[in-house]
């Protein structure tokens, strides 16, 4: 479980996994290469009060990754633009984006109002079969693009675009625990990682619009991020 401590540390750039976590993070990808995945039991989570809820690790992961943002382009002597809103939906009730209506079991980032809304029926299942790390998977990566949007960065495919926001989600989460804002338990990264695999497509197709990365290309790159920080994405 990714946990919130009782007193949290404000420190929260720049952190760096520690050499026990780097080595249980690589194991874990070459395992899930090479391995199929079986049944996942839900180990508990708390969140800052120590109850065990889904809409707490969401309303920590909204949170803590506006703060690790915000001190980034602080340090950059630059200025970072807060989400306009985080819109939970069910199924088919979600927010249009561009004219582009919103579909069940996802969650997406609209720059036209920039803003970021999710499934929370289809989050919730992940965060109840795979652990709370689903929710640090998603909600970072979503992030990810909203400070792609700010700061303008251009792609010539979108499984470029994709790959960076999960690197991104992999540095914020590396300096949230490393700073010790959140805790990081045994069987983490086994969440992280199936969160991941779940995600990736099923073909290498870089020139599909709409393609995310195989599961090993978004397994990579969110440990790119996780060990070298945002200047590695």
């Amino acid at each position: 479980m990714l946990r919130v401590p009782p007193r949290t540390v404000p420190a929260l750039a720049s952190a760096r996994p520690s050499t026990r976590h780097s080595v249980l993070l690589f194991v874990l990808l070459f395992v899930l290469l090479v391995t199929a995945c079986g049944d996942i039991v839900r180990p508990s989570s708390m969140d800052r009060a120590g109850t065990d809820t889904f809409e707490g690790d969401v309303r920590a992961a909204r949170t803590l990754t506006e703060e690790f943002w915000r001190r980034q382009f602080q340090q950059s002597g630059e200025t970072y633009r807060p989400i306009a809103d985080f819109i939970p939906y069910s199924g088919n009730s979600g927010p249009s984006c561009g004219g582009q209506p919103s579909v069940p079991n996802n969650a997406f980032y609209c720059p036209i109002g920039h803003f970021i809304a999710f499934d929370q029926d289809w989050m919730e299942a992940l965060w109840n079969d795979m652990g709370d790390g689903s929710v640090y998977v998603i909600i970072p990566h979503e992030f990810g693009h909203a400070v792609q949007a700010q700061l303008r960065t251009d792609f010539e495919l979108n499984v470029q675009m994709e790959l960076q926001a999960d690197c991104y989600a992999g540095a914020t989460l590396s300096a949230l625990v490393g700073s010790g804002v959140l805790t990081a338990d045994e069987g983490d990264e086994n969440e992280l990682f199936l969160s991941l695999a779940a995600a990736g497509d099923p073909t290498d197709d870089w020139l599909n619009p709409a393609a995310h990365g195989t599961a090993e290309q978004r397994q990579s790159s969110y440990v790119t991020g996780y060990q070298g920080g945002v200047g590695a994405c």
